[in-house]
């Protein structure tokens, strides 16, 4: 294993840093589409009467999502996963 430089060092804690903020974020929108959804009494987007601002919300959560797989495949391009069974 070489060892990883400051840059890669620095690049993994950011990534690492980036991702917990969109996954924080998702959370976020994940509650306001629902508050959305309680105050129309609507929880189907197919339904016509489907708040547009949750339609929105739901597109831009889905956006983080694909977002946080993509920064994850850098993350694991850049740092794979430890090999904790070699560790004992």
């Amino acid at each position: 294993m070489q060892p990883m430089s400051r840059f890669e060092a620095t690049a993994t804690t950011q990534l690492h840093a980036l991702i917990a903020d969109l996954r924080w974020r998702v959370q976020l929108l994940d509650a306001d589409i629902k508050e959305e959804e309680r105050k129309a009494g609507v929880s189907d987007p197919a339904n016509l009467a489907y708040p547009m601002l949750a339609v929105t919300l739901r597109g831009r959560r889905d956006n983080l999502h694909a977002t946080v797989a993509t920064l994850q495949r850098q993350l694991e391009a850049v740092a794979p996963p430890a090999d904790w069974g070699r560790a004992a």
